[in-house]
């Protein structure tokens, strides 16, 4: 059945109203590999303003971010002012310094995310490629809500869902939605998927975790019933099924007017026949 939710979803249309279009539109890989760290990581509230909020920061820097990143006191003035809810200027300018640092001195973000995959877990992983960026830019010595927000330790046991959505628009071959830049490094089995607030609700409703909140352990209870459909590549029913559950407005209960027409209403908890005592 999720497949056929797969199939029915009208991912070009869709794609246009998600952060990841930004980065399909990059052409260059080094580049694409920046403004993917900057879309993922602004990727927090309503999607027509964090569209509009990655393109102020990119018009802002008046020049690709390889380009501008080479100039770091530029970029701390030009970023000054930005807001973005939790974030200010001076937290998107050392994210963006941190992850130019690092990917000149790794040759690639997705190389340095690889080389410590190739030792440690996925968390572990991406924890250390997090302090990487963190500790190049100076993004780990600002202070407030907004500095240790932007980029959150995978360790303390979150979602992390803006840097599991990142590694899976590197990662996952470029098709309909994804942009592959990753995919010669990373194995897509290898990835979790990234737990939005419609996703977890809709994974709850299909019994795919009984987990109270939106956590790392959450999604890898998510991944594990999903790679029981493609083992290869558990999260490529991510894009369809986060989009079905935004249209949809996924309740948490059994709702008639809001279930009509729920393509994966055969499968809810909610709709499940009553169980004779």
């Amino acid at each position: 059945m999720l497949t056929a939710v797969e199939a029915s979803t009208d991912a070009g249309a869709r794609v246009a109203r998600d952060p990841v279009s930004i980065v399909r539109a990059v052409e260059e890989p080094l580049e694409a590999e920046l403004v993917a760290v900057l879309a993922s990581s602004l990727a927090f509230g309503n999607v027509a303003t964090i569209l509009s909020k990655v393109a102020d920061a990119r018009a802002r820097l008046g020049a690709p971010i390889v380009v501008a990143c080479a100039h770091p006191a530029d970029v701390r003035r030009r970023l000054a002012g930005f807001k973005h809810r939790l974030y200010r200027g001076e937290d998107v300018a050392a994210l963006l310094i941190g992850a130019a640092r690092v990917q000149r001195r790794a040759g690639a973000l997705g190389a340095a995310f690889a080389e410590h995959l190739r030792v440690a877990s996925l968390q572990e992983a991406l924890a250390r490629w997090v302090d990487d960026l963190r500790g190049a830019g100076g993004l780990d010595r600002l202070r407030g809500p907004g500095a240790r927000h932007l980029l959150p330790d995978p360790r303390v046991g979150g979602s992390s869902k803006r840097l599991l959505l990142l590694l899976r628009w590197m990662v996952r071959p470029r098709g309909e939605t994804d942009v592959g830049h990753w995919s010669h490094l990373v194995p897509t089995s290898r990835l979790l998927i990234p737990l939005d607030t419609h996703l977890f609700k809709l994974s709850k409703n299909l019994g795919l975790t009984s987990r109270a909140s939106p956590s790392w352990r959450a999604a890898e209870e998510v991944t594990a019933a999903l790679a029981a459909l493609d083992p290869g590549d558990p999260v490529r029913f991510d894009f369809p099924l986060c989009h079905l559950g935004m249209a949809q407005g996924c309740p948490s209960r059994r709702d008639d007017e809001r279930c009509e027409g729920c393509k994966v209403r055969p499968l809810c908890v909610h709709w499940q026949p009553a169980r004779s005592k």
